[in-house]
C-alpha cells in the first residue's frame, strides 16, 4: 500500500526548473531516502508533498487525499522535523509540546497524557520543566522528532534531522527511528549522511536538477552501480601514484585534494603494489552508497 504517491511533479521558480517530471512512491512501514546534492529539489519536493505549494504539473495523493486539496486534512496525520529548529525558546520543554499538540485541534488534557511518553521517547523525561535554552543540540533536536510525533501521525517527514549533532546523538535519533518503523510509522527522510541512509533507508530516490537519476535499495544501489572495492591512496605522492598505476589497476578513478580513489573488481594488484609504498598511506574498504552519490551527481561543491 503506498501512504504517498507523487507523479510527474514539475515545479518552476521563473526560467528555472527546480522540480522536473518527479515520481515519488512511499510504501506503508517503510523509510524511503530522498537524496540529492543542494539545490537538487529536496525541499520543493517536500513541500509540495506537504501542501505548501502547488506543483505546476502532476499529481499527489498523501494518506489517500489529494493534495494540495485536501492537504490540510493530510497534515492532520503527518509529523515534521524541520532542518532547522524551530522550538519557543519561552517555553518549556512539556510547553512546547503541548502548544503544538493543540495546533492539531488537541485538547490539553488528551496532550498531557500523551507527554511522559513521548519525552520517554526521547530521553527526555527528567526534562519537562527545562527552560529549552538551557537544551544541549542533541536535545533540542530529539525534542523536535518529540514534538513531530504529538499528533500520532502515520507519516513523519526528516528534513536532515542529524545535521550537526554528534556521533551520540545520532545514534540516539537513529534507535528512536527505528522503534517509529517497528511500530508501523512511514518515513520520508532527506540527509546529506549517506551512512545514515544507508542505515535506516528500505528504499532511496536520487534526484539532480529536479529528476530523478536512481532509485533503489541502498543495497542495490550499491551492487549495481559502482565497483565493490575502494582504495583511498592518500597523500603528496597519490596523484603520482595514480598517473603511473591507476590505468592498468583501477576500473575506474578520481583524484579529490591529495586522496586518490581507486574502483576496482579485482584489489589484490593494487594492494601489492601499495605495500611497497612507504611514501603513501591507503585505505581499503568496500564501496558504500557514498560512492554511489558521488558518482552519480559528482564531487564537486553546489551552492
Amino acid at each position: 500500500m503506498s501512504v504517498v504517491a507523487a507523479h510527474g511533479l514539475k515545479k518552476t521558480y521563473g526560467s528555472q526548473t527546480v522540480v522536473d517530471g518527479l515520481d515519488l512512491t512511499l510504501a506503508a512501514g517503510t523509510c524511503h531516502g530522498l537524496l540529492g546534492p543542494n539545490g537538487a529539489g529536496k525541499t520543493t519536493t517536500l513541500k509540495m508533498l506537504l501542501g505548501l505549494i502547488a506543483p505546476e504539473a502532476g499529481d499527489i495523493r498523501v494518506l489517500d487525499l489529494p493534495v494540495p486539496s485536501f492537504a490540510r486534512q493530510a497534515r492532520l496525520k503527518i509529523g515534521v522535523v524541520p532542518q532547522m529548529d524551530n522550538l519557543d525558546p519561552d517555553f518549556t520543554v512539556a510547553e512546547n509540546l503541548l502548544a503544538y499538540g493543540r495546533y492539531f485541534g488537541l485538547k490539553g488534557n488528551e496532550i498531557k497524557r500523551r507527554i511522559p511518553a513521548l519525552l520517554e521517547f526521547a530521553g527526555l523525561a527528567s526534562r519537562a520543566d527545562t527552560r529549552i535554552q538551557t537544551l544541549s543540540g542533541g536535545m533540542k533536536r530529539r525534542l523536535t522528532l518529540a514534538r513531530a510525533l504529538v499528533n500520532d501521525p502515520d507519516v513523519i517527514f526528516l528534513d536532515e534531522p542529524t545535521t550537526g549533532l554528534d556521533p551520540q546523538a545520532r545514534h540516539v535519533i537513529w534507535q528512536g527511528l527505528r522503534k517509529l518503523l517497528s511500530q508501523g510509522k512511514t518515513i520520508l527522510l532527506t540527509t546529506h549522511f549517506m551512512d545514515e541512509a544507508e542505515r535506516l533507508c528500505d528504499e532511496i530516490t536520487v534526484i539532480d536538477h529536479g529528476k530523478v537519476i536512481a532509485k533503489g535499495s541502498p543495497r542495490d544501489l550499491i551492487a549495481t552501480l559502482i565497483e565493490p572495492d575502494v582504495l583511498e591512496i592518500y597523500g603528496e605522492e597519490a596523484a603520482g601514484w595514480g598517473h603511473e598505476h591507476a590505468k592498468k589497476l583501477c576500473d575506474r578513478h578520481e583524484q579529490a585534494g591529495e586522496t586518490l580513489f581507486c574502483y576496482t573488481r579485482k584489489p589484490a594488484p593494487a594492494l601489492d603494489v601499495l605495500k611497497e609504498q612507504t611514501a603513501l598511506r591507503y585505505l581499503h574498504r568496500p564501496a558504500n552508497l557514498e560512492d554511489v552519490f558521488l558518482k552519480l551527481t559528482g564531487r564537486e561543491l553546489r551552492d
